[in-house]
């Protein structure tokens, strides 16, 4: 008996289930209806089918050979509505949850995939089955090739054979381009021959069997009939061209991969539970319904490892195993209480004062293992002189990297999410009696660490799906190394320049308050919003921007907008400034300086920004306020920690702008940096029309906003308030500038229209940001979803490129055993310090790894400073 191949066209069934279903949504207000019509009719398929195969085609975009050859092919239909766009993403998880491969190819319609793809099964000796709405796919019927045509709803379906095929349009398959030549299809916007009918087409078609034989016979054709072939003959021929199903696009069909497999729990759960597909997971798999899912979490069986040699004999186990899990388990004071150890299903708890008989374990390069933030762990374990290596699965590294935009990646919720199981939660949480001690903890983190193996195996497998694992394996994974070392080095901090400060801030704001009282004619609270709203809206008669629940608001934006209504306002902006600076930066890093060390010790952070730009806590020292001096200052603080030593400055000119260029591949652009052409420079005589040499600097001012406007997104009213012209300039601008580079304005479209078909965009690197606005209804969040498609990949590349850098620079001053250390990332900016002998070779050293860290079309450039503090480097 012939093998059986199902092959369905993914985008006609998303369509038809769109049309048939009404509107559903999650309760997050994800749209699903089109999605779980397509699962339903996937599932309904696979019981009433039962194929040895399966597979399924979309179309990639809608430019294809077809569109290349006749441009109004399918012109007439408009875009897809928003709420379905957005579930053609759903439907490539659902297919990849069960295990179903889909095929989409550059140039090429489903329907040509399809075509191939039956081709080559027939040549395989399959029986193939094609499940379409589109009667273009008929001409694919023969005797091992059927159809199963969608004619209503999602329930009501059609099987054709040659003879249906017959029956249905009065052709055979292989004369159905013929007859689509003859007739046009309006819905594909296929011209035809106007004036001939399907009855007519057919009776044609049953006289001369093919085109060609039609128009070799005309002599034999009634006047009219041959007037109309004769005049539209080249329409004809053109349109059965469009019709007619490719059969030999570049694509090999991989069997074993399209082998109907049973899909398992683990893989289907997660999603059907956050789509809601309650009732598809229970027809699945009964067990993985509610009921189940509600069981109470258990604390699984371990082992409590209370002696040094029982430490030592269950080490031998965990070796033997080849690989294991591990947990920090916290303790009551700043010592760790344990690790939660787990090797298949070997799960113990090691005490912390026994956990040196681990140390041959945790150091050992050949034996893998998996954990939950492995920068902590790094940090927690060399802290009391254990060395870590080989970590190769971080759950919180992968969880982040399959969705930076995730409100917790916690360990128990990632289980949940993509096991669809519950953990245990720890003794204190909401919910939970609280432990008298830490046995409650140890049993929770065994049986976290016992899920943490199976959690990674499907977390890698989803990197690897998502073309992400690169992206994890080198860069993310390795810079949580470079990063923990970082975090241990931590910068000096001159603790008596960093008073000296506080108190000169001090003294400037106390000035500015006597000065804001000297103009408003009386004392007033400064901190208190309400006070000062009566101060500016009452007694001073200002105009009113924005009301709150509690009043007028005084927010920073609108004390700018009021800036020029009066002298105080900008005196009272700079207070605040002030007062932020002092208190979050000033008084609270002086708190942090650790006193064994003289170092502050900020936590970099990966797993934060959406964009995949590193930040910092305790302090945060990316948001140092340096557009005002005294912020500016506050870097004079920043030391060498060692005597005679200096800062250096590592700071990438305008990366986001080369990226910008890169991916753009805007010829202007790229020409400009690659000529060393002050960037700004160059924009202000493009779009104002005007040589380089006599751009003033008020020119080159706008210039800059609107380069680094565009890289953001930025609106026409954006533009103009950052830089004080109408938003009508504010236009005329953008439009100038897209019109002197092209290739930006093309690329602005691209990554928009390519975010709407796949819901997600990426950097140089792979990495993901999924936009789920970006086909909304509201104006507003779709906008945002917009500006956030154009700057994501630039952003995101730049945040890349500094990560690659990193490493690169990390490994070089290892390799060479250099003294100079890695300090801080902040921005585009990398900080060292270092001894004078090694400067030459670590300047060196530091351009080349940071100017060649990533090859782009357009040169990298670092600037390089050297001082005696953060504040007083100067460019060498």
């Amino acid at each position: 008996m012939k093998k059986k191949l199902i092959l369905i066209d993914g985008n006609s069934l998303l369509h038809r289930a769109y049309h048939a279903l009404p509107p559903l949504a999650t309760a997050a207000g994800e749209k699903t209806h089109a999605v779980y019509g397509f699962t339903t009719m996937l599932l309904r398929l696979l019981e009433e089918e039962q194929p040895d195969y399966l597979a399924v085609a979309f179309d990639r975009a809608r430019e294809t050979f077809r569109t290349e050859r006749y441009a109004l092919y399918k012109a007439q239909r408009d875009q897809a509505p928003e709420d379905l766009l957005s579930q053609f993403a759903l439907s490539r998880e659902v297919l990849t949850a069960l295990g179903v491969p889909y095929f989409e190819l550059a140039g090429f319609e489903a329907d040509d995939i399809l075509g191939t793809m039956a081709a080559q099964a027939e040549r395989a000796g399959f029986k193939t089955l094609i499940v379409t709405g589109d009667r273009d796919a008929l001409q694919l019927v023969n005797e091992d090739t059927h159809v199963l045509l969608t004619r209503r709803g999602i329930t009501d379906l059609e099987r054709l054979d040659p003879a249906g095929v017959k029956e249905k349009l009065g052709v055979t398959p292989a004369q159905v381009p013929d007859f689509k030549a003859l007739t046009g299809d309006a819905s594909d916007n296929i011209p035809g021959v106007p004036g001939i009918g399907p009855k007519t087409a057919a009776a044609f078609l049953s006289e001369f069997p093919t085109l060609e034989d039609i128009y070799a016979h005309l002599d034999g054709v009634k006047e009219r009939w041959r007037r109309l072939l004769c005049e539209n003959e080249e329409q004809a021929r053109l349109s059965r061209e469009l019709a007619t199903i490719r059969r030999d696009v570049p694509l090999t069909a991989d069997w074993e991969e399209c082998q109907v497999r049973k899909p398992t729990p683990e893989r289907v759960a997660p999603l059907f539970r956050r789509l809601e597909f309650h009732s598809l997971l229970n027809r699945l798999f009964p067990e993985q319904g509610e009921k189940a899912a509600a069981a109470p979490a258990k604390v699984c069986a371990y082992e409590r490892v209370e002696t040094a040699e029982a430490a030592a004999h269950w080490a031998a186990k965990v070796r033997a195993a080849g690989s294991f899990s591990f947990l920090i388990v916290p303790g009551a004071a700043q010592e760790p209480a344990g690790l939660a150890v787990a090797a298949g299903q070997e799960v113990a708890f090691v005490p912390w004062k026994h956990v040196d008989a681990l140390r041959p374990l945790l150091a050992d390069a050949g034996l893998a293992k998996n954990t939950h933030d492995v920068k902590a762990a790094l940090n927690t374990l060399a802290a009391s002189g254990l060395t870590l290596a080989h970590v190769t699965g971080d759950t919180l590294l992968g969880g982040y990297l399959l969705n930076p935009t995730a409100d917790g990646r916690d360990l128990p919720r990632l289980v949940k999410e993509y096991l669809g199981e519950e953990l245990p939660r720890l003794p204190g949480a909401p919910g939970e009696k609280k432990a008298e001690d830490a046995a409650g903890r140890a049993g929770v983190f065994c049986t976290w660490a016992q899920a943490l193996d199976t959690l990674w195996l499907r977390l890698a497998e989803n990197l690897k799906t998502d073309e992400l694992w690169p992206l994890y394996q080198e860069v993310e994974l390795p810079l949580a190394g470079v990063l923990a070392e970082m975090e241990r080095t931590g910068i000096k901090v001159d603790k008596e320049k960093l008073l000296a400060m506080g108190r000169a801030i001090g003294e400037r704001m106390a000035a500015l308050e006597a000065e804001i009282f000297s103009l408003v004619g009386e004392e007033f609270n400064l901190n208190s919003p309400k006070q000062l709203a009566f101060i500016l809206f009452d007694k001073l008669g200002l105009p009113a921007k924005k009301k709150t629940k509690t009043g007028y608001s005084t927010d920073a934006e609108v004390l700018e907008e009021l800036a020029p209504a009066h002298p105080a306002v900008a005196k009272i902006l700079e207070h605040r400034q002030l007062a932020k600076l002092k208190s979050t930066y000033v008084d609270a890093m002086g708190a942090q300086i650790n006193p064994a060390t003289g170092r502050i010790h900020t936590t970099f952070t990966q797993t934060v920004t959406a964009t995949g730009r590193l930040s910092s806590v305790e302090p945060n020292l990316q948001n140092i306020p340096i557009r005002l001096e005294l912020g500016r200052r506050l870097r004079e603080a920043f030391v060498p920690g060692e005597p005679g030593w200096l800062i250096l400055a590592a700071d990438y000119s305008q990366i986001e702008l080369r990226v910008l260029a890169h991916v753009a591949g805007d010829a202007a652009l790229q020409a400009a940096f690659r000529n060393e052409e002050d960037i700004h420079t160059r924009t202000a005589a493009e779009i104002f029309r005007v040589p380089m040499g006599r751009v003033t600097p008020e020119l080159r001012s706008r210039a800059k906003a609107v380069n680094f406007g565009i890289v953001y997104g930025i609106s026409d009213f954006g533009l103009a308030q950052n830089t004080g012209v109408s938003r009508q300039e504010a236009r005329e601008y953008i439009e100038s500038y897209l019109e002197r580079y092209p290739g930006v304005r093309d690329y602005m479209r691209r990554v928009v229209e390519q975010a709407r078909l796949t819901g997600y965009v990426t950097t140089l690197l792979n990495r993901r940001r999924y936009l789920p606005d970006i086909t909304s209804r509201n104006w507003a969040r779709r906008s945002f979803a917009e500006r956030t498609a154009l700057n994501t990949p630039i952003q995101g590349s730049a945040a890349d490129i500094i990560k690659v850098a990193m490493l690169k620079v990390s490994a070089a001053l290892k390799a060479r055993h250099l003294a100079g250390r890695l300090l801080l990332q902040v921005h585009d900016e990398l900080v060292f310090e270092v001894p004078p002998e090694e400067l030459p070779e670590l300047q060196e050293l530091v351009r080349r790894n940071m100017e060649h860290a990533v090859e782009l079309s357009v040169p990298l450039k670092v600037d390089i400073k050297v001082g005696p503090n953060w504040y007083q480097v100067e460019k060498v």
